[in-house]
């Protein structure tokens, strides 16, 4: 028999040494994430008492496919739409704690004796959370609908963005030992650039091809056609030389703006379950009991200055950032870990050779105790929080607690010269990324595909007359679409100064498009092309910017068939706000600091379940109200008080957030087990056979009284060896009939102690 390869034995041995201390950890009321180290130590090749994997290389990348679906889970439930909405607040946290975690690392290294190198890597190793472990924590303690919750994701993302950029800058010290301001501002300027193009591109193309697909998608194609994408996207940030994770993050947000992101997040969770186990198992395989020996006190030091200075950098964060005391806590004490970023920065260091072979190993022996350590700091949180608050002064609390809870009401302020170029500047940056895109593909194709058939002349003319077509709506609309026209006039009859303003935005838009179009025509109509020609390099080069001049003139006289771009921006922002329009209507954001939208699926164990909206506390004790309920394909808006809730009615409900996230757990009261265990069933199937002499020989089934007499179902007749099944209400009961019933036992005993040889009621 041909012998299975290494990675069966190895996943055998894997799964279930997890499945059983993740089960025990259940049991001890433990986060599971913990189980899955301690089942990663015992299997791993440190523990001589515990059979070991053997091709640690497939583990390796089944663990980094864990990587990708966590993250791919995580931007199914935070898209960019809501770190839009709290960028100012975590970009300032993060900037915060990144700062004070470069420093704290830094100076740490210094005081333990090590290089100046080890320092610097030390500090960014610091700085940077792990993204996964705070989302398994969240997923075994249910954290995800917290209020502090969305900030804390809406962190790490910008964290992971940050480690991006550390790893630039530390790539470019360990080459050439000096700091490239230069290279990072490129290097930012390129993960901007992508970010918005994959996000662009993939809003106009992923939910438009959902949208046509929909109807022949089952949860089968869905569910290959999702995880697809993501690794698609995985593969682009690789190319790109972004993390696989980013990769993963992006279209996990893309998706989370399609209708089907709901479907999806719950077809890939279970595969998101089984690679994130084996990722932890993986990074509890690298505990090894002698560098904890042989390093103890240095691992214990940069332990205890993580656990001290890390939430502590955090919360500071986030209260200048403007977060109330209790969120600034609660989000904190989330961030006392190093995570996967810190792993590939250290082995970055490595590479290059620039630290010390101890440093890796300390680094992942932190990250073992902090990921052990951070349920419980999540959990302590609040106990902290309570302490705070009984022994701050009163006047320090009003200032750092969040106490304003009335309704923020926008007066209807008009659109300020500072709002106007800011709208315009936005303008111009999205469009000018998606024509370098464009250029990019043209450029590509030009060269590798339509050089190759249609050679000299005639081969540049129809290449750049393709690529002038492409990028003409994107030029046309940097260069002259024009909307808020009544604000503009209002604007420049204001004052001289914002006339001077408008006029210079508007004449710098046309020279952006004069210069992309020369730039095109250089590319294109050559030095090469023009010698062909017999034209010299001065007569050229004012062809080139004459012609460059034409096509932008002409882009402002073909204004009118420009038009299809605004079905371009439309389609992008329809599929960009499907998911809410299929809301019974959208929070306005100057209610959306108070009032909120949350969809609830009705468990049959809430006491909600039977009763009409009426019954219910839904007013009384949450102030919240019922806007509408989905039942199967039925939406029944604004229902009645006298309308009855049924087990898994989607109910959308609207009320202020902290009374959403204290009504959640009433209506989802889902038990935790996963198979439910009942008393057994006292119901059992008999039978007895109609004898000769039986009153019933011809009478009907529906009248002979055993459904009203002893609470019998007939469910066959046995007649003349055939059987008839579920037999309707008028057969007649015929001589020799075995008929078969299921009835309780207790009732069967008096029907057949009665008349053990025949059916009668007498």
């Amino acid at each position: 028999m041909e012998s299975l390869p290494a990675l069966f034995s190895d996943l055998a041995l894997i799964l279930v040494t997890a499945g059983i201390t993740t089960v025990i950890f259940k049991w001890l009321k433990q986060p599971v994430v913990l189980g899955y180290i301690i089942a990663g130590f015992l299997i791993g090749p440190n523990f001589e008492w515990f059979p070991v994997i053997n091709d640690h290389t497939s583990v390796e990348t089944w663990s980094e496919i864990g990587m990708v679906f966590m993250l791919f889970g995580i931007g199914l439930e935070f898209s960019f739409k809501k770190l839009k909405k709290v960028g100012g607040t975590v970009g300032i946290t993060a900037m915060t704690e990144l700062v004070t975690m470069c420093l704290v690392g830094f100076l740490l290294g210094k005081l333990l004796g090590w290089s100046q190198m080890d320092c610097i890597f030390l500090g960014a190793m610091l700085s940077i959370s792990s993204t996964t472990i705070i989302a398994k924590a969240f997923d075994d303690m249910k954290l995800h609908r917290e209020k502090f919750s969305g900030n804390v994701i809406g962190e790490l993302v910008v964290e992971d963005l940050e480690a991006v950029l550390l790893m630039v800058i530390l790539s470019t010290l360990a080459v050439s030992k000096t700091f490239d301001g230069m290279q990072l501002v490129t290097s930012m300027l390129k993960l901007g650039f992508f970010l918005l193009i994959w996000f662009i591109g993939g809003i106009f193309i992923v939910p438009t091809i959902l949208r046509w697909s929909r109807k022949f998608m089952s949860e089968e194609t869905l569910t290959v056609f999702s995880v697809g994408l993501c690794f698609m996207m995985v593969v682009l940030a690789n190319i790109a030389g972004f993390s696989s994770a980013l990769g993963a993050f992006i279209m996990g947000s893309i998706l989370a703006e399609t209708l089907e992101a709901e479907m999806i997040h719950k077809l890939t969770t279970p595969i998101k379950n089984l690679f994130g186990a084996i990722f932890f198992v993986s990074v509890g395989m690298m505990v090894d009991p002698q560098i904890l020996v042989n390093y103890w006190w240095q691992i214990l030091v940069v332990t205890v200055v993580l656990l001290l200075f890390k939430p502590l950098s955090n919360v500071i964060g986030r209260l200048l950032a403007g977060l109330g005391l209790k969120q600034a806590i609660q989000g904190g004490f989330c961030f006392c870990q190093i995570g996967e970023f810190s792993f590939i920065i250290a082995t970055l260091g490595l590479s290059y050779g620039v630290i010390d072979d101890f440093l890796y190993p300390i680094i992942v022996s932190v990250s073992i105790i902090t990921t052990f350590i951070t349920p419980y700091a999540i959990k302590a949180a609040a106990p902290t929080y309570n302490w705070v608050h009984k022994h701050l002064p009163e006047r320090w609390l009003s200032h750092l607690e969040n106490t304003d809870r009335g309704i923020k009401v926008k007066s209807g302020e008009k659109v300020s010269m500072a709002s106007f170029v800011g709208r315009q500047v936005k303008h111009i940056i999205i469009n000018i990324a998606i024509v370098i895109a464009v250029l990019f593909l043209c450029f590509w194709v030009s060269s590798e595909v339509i050089m190759d058939y249609v050679h000299g002349i005639w081969g540049v003319v129809i290449s750049a007359a393709i690529t002038l077509v492409l990028v003409s709506p994107f030029l046309w609309a940097i260069g002259f679409r024009h909307t808020l026209v009544k604000t503009t006039h209002k604007l420049m009859e204001h004052s001289r100064f914002n006339k001077t303003v408008i006029l210079v935005i508007f004449i710098l838009r046309f020279i952006i498009v004069w210069v992309v179009a020369i730039a095109i025509m250089r590319h294109f109509f050559n030095g090469a092309f023009w010698s062909r020609l017999g034209i010299s390099a001065p007569y050229y080069r004012l062809i080139n910017i004459a012609m460059a001049l034409v096509y932008t003139i002409m882009l402002r006289v073909l204004s009118p068939a420009m038009k299809f771009y605004k079905r371009i921006e439309d389609n992008f922002q329809g599929n960009l706000n499907k998911r809410q329009s299929t809301q019974v209507f959208t929070v306005p954001e100057i209610l959306q600091e108070n009032c909120h939208l949350q969809k609830m699926t009705l468990s049959p164990d809430s006491t909600y379940a039977g009763k009409l909206i009426k019954e219910t506390d839904f007013r009384d004790n949450y102030n919240v109200s019922v806007v509408s309920v989905e039942r199967g394909k039925q939406l029944f808006e604004l229902p009645k008080s006298d309308f009855q809730l049924f087990p898994y009615d989607k109910i959308t409900f609207v009320g202020h957030e902290d009374h959403l996230r204290l009504l959640v757990s009433k209506v989802e009261a889902f038990d935790d087990a996963l198979i439910q265990e009942h008393e057994e069933s006292e119901v059992d199937l008999y039978n007895v056979r109609v004898r000769p002499n039986s009153p019933y020989v011809g009478v009907a089934l529906k009248d002979s009284g055993l459904a009203e007499n002893f609470e019998a179902m007939i469910i066959a007749i046995e007649r003349d060896g055939h059987f008839i099944l579920n037999p309707s209400a008028r057969i007649t009961f015929q001589p020799a009939d075995l008929v078969w019933f299921v009835a309780q036992k207790e009732r069967a005993e008096v029907l057949m102690d009665y008349n053990p040889e025949e059916i009668s009621n007498s």
